[in-house]
């Protein structure tokens, strides 16, 4: 789906990070498009009546355009120990600036097994405070192809198998919901789903074309052999769902930014919104990330990442959202694939700068909304008393 004529090509990732297992990931970086592919930049209306502000902006798109791909070749070379100094981070969030106003976003399927362990052993906190058989209601918005779903739903029965965990599973798109349900995944994934491979990949059926689409590292490159035993039933090439991680998960078509949707879902005890608001412009993503937060129970949880850092900061100092700062930096740091696109990417994550003053709201990953409603005391005369 990501190929040179929409703006993409493929391109070694710009890792913060030293070279591990969990190396990889997004390695699709969003470039500036050539003179020929300038149109799809986001830029401001011109009024066409008039050739000469049409020349100017193109020229300017030009010269950005320029300036952009030679920062970005400097950035490429410069050591991860030089990237850290103040004036290289000073310099990577004036890029980052840059590549923000002016990509072209959009949505992308690309996902994990065990993304973020972190992220995950903070669920498994949460869950854990639960009473024993207890209820746990739970939301994951843009699941895509269900890879996060999966693993949530094993760190939290893993720990909690006494739990009544209710899930609800969401995705914008009821083709990528349906494959999610299935649960049934290709172990040999194609080789990054160029476009000259796509008609290859899906002749190899939907299972292995669903699996590989948008993705260029294995969605399974993160997960053990000992994790693929536990979660999955293995039949050849085929890796499908344990029966016990699917019980308590409905999977639904529907848009975050619908303002019904609480309705149809109800409050939830932890709401899970990751890796698609930064694929929305800052006002559509600050209007969805408000609709989202009415999901949340008084006293619950919102885990939201993939989304500009100025948005979410700006809403959760509004909506004065408690920041949780238990493994803040460990979720911050957790997925290597947004860090590496830091800052030539729109998705790509910002350093963890623990020097600047807003640091503890900016970096949090986790937010705890409003506070559980109080009972009041029983007044006296009241029918229990038998007046």
């Amino acid at each position: 789906m990501m190929n040179k004529s929409g703006g993409v090509v493929e391109f070694e990732p710009l890792s913060l990070a030293s070279d591990g297992p969990e190396q990889g990931g997004h390695v699709v970086v969003e470039t500036f498009p050539c003179e020929e592919e300038l149109s799809p930049f986001s830029m401001p209306i011109i009024d066409t009546r008039d050739p000469k502000p049409r020349v100017s902006s193109r020229i300017r798109r030009r010269i950005l355009h320029v300036y952009l791909a030679q920062a970005g070749r400097v950035w490429k070379n410069l050591s991860p120990s030089v990237r850290t100094w103040s004036v290289s981070r000073a310099w990577g969030r004036h890029l980052d600036r840059l590549v923000r106003l002016n990509a072209d976003r959009k949505q992308y399927f690309a996902t994990f097994f065990l993304r973020n362990r972190a992220e995950l052993e903070m669920l498994r906190r949460l869950a854990d405070r639960k009473p024993h058989g207890a209820r746990f209601d739970m939301t994951v918005l843009a699941c895509s192809k269900g890879a996060e779903v999966y693993s949530m739903a094993w760190a939290i029965r893993s720990a909690r198998p006494d739990l009544r965990l209710n899930l609800h599973a969401v995705d914008i798109s009821q083709e990528i919901v349906d494959f999610a349900a299935r649960g049934v995944y290709s172990l040999s994934g194609s080789d990054a789903m160029a476009s000259e491979n796509e008609e290859a990949a899906k002749r190899k059926g939907d299972v292995s074309w669903n699996t590989s689409r948008d993705q260029n590292a294995s969605m399974f490159e993160r997960v053990s052999s000992q994790e693929i035993d536990a979660m999955f039933e293995v039949n050849g090439n085929q890796a499908a769902i344990k029966p016990w991680l699917r019980q308590g998960i409905t999977w639904m078509c529907g848009d975050a930014g619908d303002p019904g949707l609480v309705a149809g879902i109800g409050l939830q005890d932890v709401v899970v919104a990751n890796r698609f608001l930064c694929h929305m412009e800052p006002p559509g993503a600050q209007s969805c990330l408000r609709n989202i937060a009415r999901l949340v129970k008084p006293g619950g949880y919102l885990f939201v990442t993939g989304i500009d850092l100025d948005v979410r900061t700006k809403v959760a100092v509004e909506e004065a959202w408690s920041p949780v700062q238990d493994l803040a930096r460990e979720i911050h740091e957790g997925d290597t694939s947004i860090l590496a696109g830091w800052p030539l990417n729109y998705w790509g994550l910002e350093p963890f700068d623990e020097r600047r003053p807003d640091a503890q709201v900016r970096y949090a990953s986790v937010f705890r909304l409003g506070e559980p409603a109080v009972q009041s005391p029983e007044p006296a005369g009241s029918e229990r008393s038998g007046r």
